[in-house]
């Protein structure tokens, strides 16, 4: 039985079975890539709540694992050498997690890099612009009367939506019809922004038809449906 006492975040939260892979998460958008990554690949792990309601985020533990206080992080207690590996970033967790398990990254090397770039698309573009765009059309930024931010992020997502509505011309997924963690990547995103920030209407969802159909086709896998709620907060 492996021995993850060295990490000082399970006095926190006690892992149920430390030969598992140890996630501290919330179902949040960026939460559940890791927990629909861990679900399509079968990897055996245990779910721990870091609740925002409590402020899990900015505890001691946790930080000791994330020092940028944010969700998801791991420890896979089987890393690579056979040593735990401690991982934050929920880009870095799909890579790492589809490497490991051999599954939802392309061996070819072309098509590898290819997907790491839609990775590192969603990671740098899509989280950051919807992710604005929801404080101010849904949260405090929404009582501020000058709407010139929400409107700027608005139409940065639209641009980003455009981007991969485009590329989805003719593809059943981000790569071709090959399911992959860019996919994973990138539809939490998109669901959270029409059916939590409600901001469908103001960037103009409809038009986005090739987006829309990849997400419901996304949201249709059973893995995606169970990791789509862990952890969850209620």
């Amino acid at each position: 039985m492996a021995d993850l006492s060295q990490f000082r975040i399970t006095r926190k939260w006690p892992p149920r079975n430390p030969d598992a892979i140890q996630l501290y998460s919330l179902n949040t958008p960026n939460g559940v890539k890791a927990s629909i990554m861990l679900e399509e690949t079968g990897l055996p792990y245990d779910a721990h709540l870091v609740s925002f309601e409590k402020g899990d985020q900015h505890s001691p533990e946790f930080l000791s694992l994330n020092p940028n206080n944010k969700i998801p992080a791991i420890i896979d207690p089987n890393g690579p050498g056979g040593k735990p590996l401690p991982l934050f970033e929920s880009g870095a967790i799909l890579m790492y997690l589809a490497e490991k398990s051999g599954r939802f990254l392309p061996q070819d090397p072309a098509r590898r890099w290819h997907t790491i770039q839609w990775v590192i698309f969603q990671v740098a573009g899509i989280g950051p612009m919807f992710g604005q765009l929801g404080f101010f059309h849904r949260f405090s930024g929404r009582e501020w009367e000058d709407k010139r931010p929400r409107d700027r992020y608005a139409a940065e997502s639209r641009r980003l939506l455009g981007v991969v509505d485009r590329h989805l011309e003719g593809r059943e997924w981000m790569m071709d019809d090959e399911y992959t963690i860019a996919d994973i990547a990138i539809f939490p995103l998109v669901r959270n922004l029409i059916h939590f920030y409600k901001a469908g209407d103001l960037v103009g969802i409809q038009d986005f038809r090739n987006v829309l159909r990849a997400l419901d086709r996304f949201l249709a896998r059973p893995a995606v449906q169970k990791g789509l709620a862990i952890p969850s907060e209620s």
